[in-house]
């Protein structure tokens, strides 16, 4: 393959979206990435990223190319190692992502396994939107909901994601906690900012209690938590969150209608990388050892 540096520049160009991110990950001089980026379109015809005043988007051709370029410069660096008889060493990137909210889950696994393989390099995203594991955008994704349906990902089943109605002792003191289903119209929730989140906890409260219980609105988990701690409303939190602050009064027992399932899906070609069946199992393991504990 003649022009593989070229590709495995654009590639890189394509995933971090600058030229001299690129140039800094491969070693090279901004000119060289250029170069090669100006060589491969020419010699392929199309056009592979637009070009902006923030750096480089990949065009659909680009998309293309880089979920090429990911797969066989992964599976080069497992041959390499397997040539050096050294399959099992765990090193390179592993790029994960997931909802927010899941950190307090996956954070312990991944300190786990970067102390253990001080080679791996770790990027952890968490996004509403779905990644594209066929683009590169991620090595492994953590969804929940339904079970996903793309016919090139390997998806396997992880956990149960368990949440709690939640509420500070001062909120407890000065509104009472509800007596009943019927009692929490008349309470104050902190609650997603789309009325319309389709998260099962969500649609059980939201069928409950009128749109003006919601006193405050946020998409970031962080202030779910802090508005509850502060006392200014119930709110629903993970349970293992919710854990690090015993203070916490639980509003009412935990439903199996609040949870969620959670999937982990891989890409099909990078699926028996090591490093990824490393992550996959020990987060299986971490997520058995915190449901028996």
């Amino acid at each position: 393959m003649d022009n593989w540096d070229e590709i495995r520049t654009a590639y890189h160009v394509a995933r971090i979206g600058t030229v001299s991110g690129a140039a800094e990950v491969l070693g090279v001089h901004h000119a060289t990435v250029i170069r090669h980026i100006d060589a491969l379109e020419a010699r392929l015809g199309v056009k592979l990223f637009q070009r902006h005043a923030r750096g480089y988007t990949a065009t659909e051709a680009g998309r293309e190319l880089m979920k090429v370029a990911q797969a066989t410069e992964d599976q080069f660096s497992h041959l390499a190692a397997r040539l050096r008889g050294t399959a099992n060493d765990i090193s390179g990137e592993l790029v994960v992502t997931s909802l927010p909210g899941l950190v307090e889950q996956v954070a312990p696994t991944l300190n786990r396994l970067q102390r253990e393989h001080p080679e791996l390099r770790v990027r952890y995203v968490s996004d509403v939107r779905l990644f594209r594991l066929e683009y590169g955008e991620a090595h492994v994704a953590i969804r929940a909901g339904g079970k996903p349906q793309e016919p090139d990902n390997v998806v396997q089943s992880f956990c149960i994601h368990r949440r709690g109605l939640y509420a500070s002792p001062d909120y407890v003191e000065r509104h009472g906690l509800p007596e009943s289903e019927d009692d929490l119209a008349r309470h104050r929730f902190v609650g997603p900012v789309d009325p319309e989140n389709r998260a099962p906890f969500y649609r059980w409260l939201t069928a409950r209690v009128p749109d003006s219980a919601f006193v405050v609105r946020t998409n970031e988990d962080r202030m779910v938590l802090e508005t509850v701690r502060g006392g200014v409303a119930i709110g629903f939190l993970s349970a293992r969150l919710a854990g690090f602050f015993p203070e916490l009064v639980e509003v009412m027992p935990q439903r199996p209608e609040w949870d969620t399932p959670l999937w982990l899906v891989t890409h099909v070609d990078l699926h028996r990388t090591p490093r990824i069946q490393l992550f996959l199992k020990a987060l299986k393991e971490d997520a058995q050892k915190y449901d028996h504990a």
